[in-house]
């Protein structure tokens, strides 16, 4: 196979069984190595370059005037009829690249030459439930196994070598609408990882694993009034109702089937010791049904790796009735105000606004929208939480003629958000967040609902439509002292990859029309474009091997959007699905 070209396809497990490839060697993954991620530039080792989801490399050699030449090296394809939507960010560890592909695939990828050295197919059942297409955000590298979850709700952990299971553990049961989509998180020698599900009435939880053995070591429900467990030398305890009493927040016994599920995995502060989840939507969609805050729905949490508990909380979206689910990802990162280092997070929600909480107590320190048009409320108050704007929430069908259909109304964002799933970048350099977001609009309406298991559980209908002509999707710097935007880019379709920046000055995305992007930090001017040939919605990743600086991004069309699109998929129904990842390089000196 030529250097630069489609990946062979062909398995070699059983060849390199118990060996080195190519003289590689596998040192394994140490809680070490994750929490230096960021720095370490020979490797990605976690989710997010770093524990904390920073997005950030310190590679430089790629830069603002260097770009320009860089150039593909090789691609590798994830062949077969397989190609749906590809959300995941690769890892790379002494020398191989380990990549999730639609309908739960790991491969794994000798980053020399882009030839495949295994494959695992997950062999996944009928009837699963997936509700935003068949999608897995990535791995988790620890030891010598490479651990991802399944939409069935299983976690599997691989040999790095071999791509054999090592182990496997169910999370949940798929028949009631329950899969597993994200990254999994490595923190301590626990796997932790969230559920998806909300729109089948499911019961959020976080859960961590001994990443050997994947043993169960705690269950924390998001969902008020569930009991979480610790499991400690075999023996099952009770450890605490979340919330402290059921139904608190909840009529009747709606938080039996309450959602929030914390679909998107999330991030960790070794400075405060916390792991940091959002949740996903009450179920169901018709808040008229369920009067109250409907804790910890549409929310962020604070979780103890070491025994589940929730330190603190903040929620979002208080009695969510546009599906603004609070799973978008909780960035660390400090700043100095007054002569002080404040310990901040940082996070962009669905629902338009951007918070800056103090990560150490989850205070409210400042929020802001960082989308142009908010309808649903008129602003924050000094705790953070919304203001409505009552005329902007769903009718209740109980209040219409036939009782059939709520009034409909306009609400902006539209529920797939200001910024949906799609990582943002915090750079250490420029003190500036690059966030993906999307500028559109719904008519939304309620409808009577009752929960079955196993069935969509929303209550709601809905269309999407763009809010302009030319764009829909906006990359925009941001200041998370101020809420100034520094610059923006508009972008026809909606974005729906992450983002990663770099020392080199550079913002780097890709968009549904293909192309790998880079733009200068500062000013937002473009920099580099590469059309890949189909559409981007995973997460790029930078490392460095022999000395040069390697820029790598999944490419397959997909996702959510011409799922759930309305009016804006009918914009887009003419872009190529697809399934490959892209590895880019400077030509040599």
């Amino acid at each position: 196979m030529s250097k630069f070209g489609r990946g062979t396809g062909f398995a070699i497990t059983a060849l390199v069984a118990g060996m080195s490839v190519a003289g590689m060697s596998w040192a394994g993954v140490t809680d070490k190595d994750i929490l230096n991620d960021q720095m370490t530039t020979d490797d990605v080792v976690s989710n997010g370059l770093g524990p904390k989801g920073q997005r950030f490399s310190p590679l430089k050699r790629v830069n603002t005037d260097t770009v320009k030449d860089l150039r593909p090296v090789w691609s590798f394809s994830f062949g077969g009829e397989k190609q749906r939507g590809q959300e995941s960010q690769p890892m790379v560890k002494d020398g191989v690249m380990y990549v999730t592909g639609s309908y739960s695939r790991v491969f794994a990828i000798d980053v020399k030459t882009g030839d495949e050295l295994w494959q695992y197919d997950a062999r996944l059942p009928d009837g699963i439930m997936p509700c935003c297409d068949v999608i897995n955000r990535g791995v988790a590298l620890f030891g010598d196994l490479v651990i991802f979850g399944s939409l069935d709700a299983k976690l599997i952990a691989l040999n790095a070598k071999t791509g054999k299971v090592v182990w496997k553990k169910k999370v949940a049961d798929y028949k009631a609408g329950y899969s597993l989509t994200a990254a999994p998180l490595l923190v301590n020698g626990k796997v932790i990882t969230g559920v998806s599900g909300g729109e089948f009435g499911v019961v959020g939880k976080v859960e961590a694993y001994d990443a050997k053995t994947g043993k169960l070591v705690w269950s924390r429900p998001t969902v008020e009034g569930h009991m979480g467990y610790i499991w400690k030398d075999g023996k099952k305890t009770e450890n605490g109702i979340s919330g402290g009493a059921p139904g608190k927040t909840w009529p009747g016994d709606l938080w039996k089937t309450g959602g929030a599920a914390p679909w998107l995995g999330g991030t960790y502060d070794p400075d405060v010791n916390l792991l940091f989840f959002g949740t996903g939507n009450p179920a169901p969609w018709n808040s008229h049904l369920r009067p109250g805050d409907n804790l910890f729905s549409s929310s962020r949490l604070a979780i103890s790796p070491d025994t589940g508990k929730i330190v603190w909380h903040f929620q979002t979206t208080p009695n969510d009735g546009w599906d603004y689910d609070g799973v978008n990802e909780v960035v660390s990162f400090d700043y100095k105000a007054n002569g002080k280092t404040i310990k901040a997070a940082g996070t962009a929600d669905r629902n338009g606004f951007f918070y800056v909480l103090n990560r150490e107590n989850g205070e409210f320190i400042r929020g802001f929208p960082f989308v142009d048009e908010i309808t649903w409320a008129k602003g924050l108050d000094k705790n953070g939480r919304p203001i409505y704007s009552e005329a902007h929430r769903p009718g209740n069908p109980a209040a219409s003629a036939d009782g059939k259909k709520g009034k409909s109304i306009r609400a902006v964002p539209s529920f797939l958000g200001g910024k949906n799933w799609m990582p943002v970048s915090y750079s250490k350099d420029s003190g500036l967040f690059y966030v993906p977001s999307n500028e559109w609009a719904m008519d939304i309406w309620n409808e009577p609902v009752s929960y079955k298991k196993g069935a969509a559980y929303l209550g709601a209908g809905f269309t999407i439509k763009s809010l302009n002509e030319d764009y829909i999707g906006v990359l925009r710097a941001i200041d998370p002292k101020t809420g100034e935007e520094k610059w923006r880019y508009k972008n026809y379709a909606p974005l729906w990859g992450g983002v990663l920046s770099t020392a080199g000055n550079l913002v780097f995305m890709g968009n549904p029309e293909g192309y790998l992007m880079a733009f200068d930090a500062k000013s937002g001017e473009m920099k580099y474009k590469f059309n890949t040939g189909s559409g981007i919605v995973g997460s790029p990743i930078t490392w460095e091997m022999d000395g040069e600086q390697y820029i790598s991004v999944v490419s397959g069309w997909g996702g959510a959007v011409p799922l759930w699109g309305g009016e804006v998929a009918k914009r887009i129904k003419h872009l190529n699905q697809g399934g490959s990842v892209w590895t880019f390089k400077l030509p040599e000196s």
